[in-house]
């Protein structure tokens, strides 16, 4: 039995095609099977095999950026003799700093 084939034309950038066609040599495949792969998983699935997801707003790639470079902070304290009071299990990395310097 014979299974008619179709062709799809699909414009790609240059460097991700050529990316890709390595990625994909290196797990013995090539574009064609590679498609053919996506889209049984998405007849299989009946959605797309991963989420797509909007692109974040100006305000919100500044606000992602300031909350990486500013780590929540946690208040130290001390007791009679100045040693610091940290929970170990609430803040290992802080009670490795504090019992180690």
């Amino acid at each position: 039995m014979t299974v008619a084939k179709s062709t799809l034309n699909v414009k790609i950038d240059k460097s991700v095609k050529e990316k890709v066609a390595q990625l994909l040599e290196s797990m013995g495949l090539d574009h064609t099977t590679a498609i053919n792969m996506y889209y049984r998983q998405i007849l299989a699935e009946r959605q797309l095999p991963f989420q797509p997801k909007s692109a974040l707003t100006l305000d919100e790639q500044i606000r992602a950026a300031a909350l990486k470079r500013n780590p929540k902070r946690v208040i130290l304290q001390t007791d009679e003799n100045g040693s610091v009071i940290v929970d170990k299990d609430k803040h290992p990395d802080i009670y490795e700093w504090a019992v180690n310097g």
